[in-house]
C-alpha cells in the first residue's frame, strides 16, 4: 500500500484531523459523480409533465445540487472549503426504467480534489426529488451513487472501471 492509499484523515496519534494541503500544487481539478432515483411510472410522468403541485421538480433539484456542492465542507467534517469554478447537474429521465439519472460535474483550481463535492451534489439532487415527490411515492430509492471520474492533482486521473 502506497502513502497515497493510507487513511490520511488520522494523525500519528490516531486522531481525526483535517489534512494539510498547504504545500500541494494548485491544479485544475474535476470530478464527475452519478446516481439515480427509482420511482413508480406515475410519479415520473407527473414530474415530466410538470404536473406536480410543488412546481418544477427537476429544476429545483438541479439548484439544490449546485447549492450542496458549494456547502460540502459544512456537511462533511474534514472536507476543505473550496472555491468551486463550475458545477453542472444533468438530469435525464428514463421512462422505460422508471428513474431519473443524475450526473454532477464539479471543477476547481485548487490544492485538493472535488470528489466529495460531486458526490454530495448527486445525493442532494436525488434527495430533493424524493422530498418533492414523497407524498405520491414513498417507495422511491436512490441507487448506484458513486464517483465516475476525477482529474488533476498528484494522483492524476482516475476513471471508474467499466462493469
Amino acid at each position: 500500500m502506497s502513502d497515497d492509499d493510507q487513511l490520511n484523515h488520522f494523525n500519528q496519534r490516531g486522531e481525526a484531523h483535517m489534512v494539510d494541503v498547504g504545500d500541494k500544487t494548485v491544479t485544475q481539478r474535476t470530478a464527475v459523480a452519478e446516481g439515480y432515483i427509482q420511482m413508480q411510472a406515475d410519479t415520473l410522468q407527473r414530474i415530466l409533465q410538470s404536473g406536480h403541485k410543488k412546481g418544477d421538480v427537476l429544476g429545483v433539484a438541479r439548484i439544490a445540487g449546485v447549492m450542496a456542492a458549494k456547502k460540502t465542507s459544512e456537511l462533511i467534517p474534514l472536507c476543505h472549503p473550496l472555491a468551486l469554478t463550475h458545477v453542472d447537474i444533468q438530469l435525464n429521465a428514463d421512462e422505460k426504467s422508471q428513474r431519473v439519472h443524475c450526473v454532477a460535474e464539479v471543477k476547481t483550481a485548487g490544492q485538493t480534489g472535488v470528489e466529495m463535492e460531486a458526490l454530495t451534489a448527486v445525493q442532494i439532487t436525488l434527495l430533493t426529488i424524493y422530498d418533492m415527490c414523497k407524498a405520491m411515492d414513498r417507495g422511491m430509492s436512490m441507487k448506484d451513487i458513486g464517483l465516475v471520474s476525477k482529474a488533476g492533482g498528484k494522483s492524476g486521473d482516475w476513471h471508474k472501471p467499466l462493469a
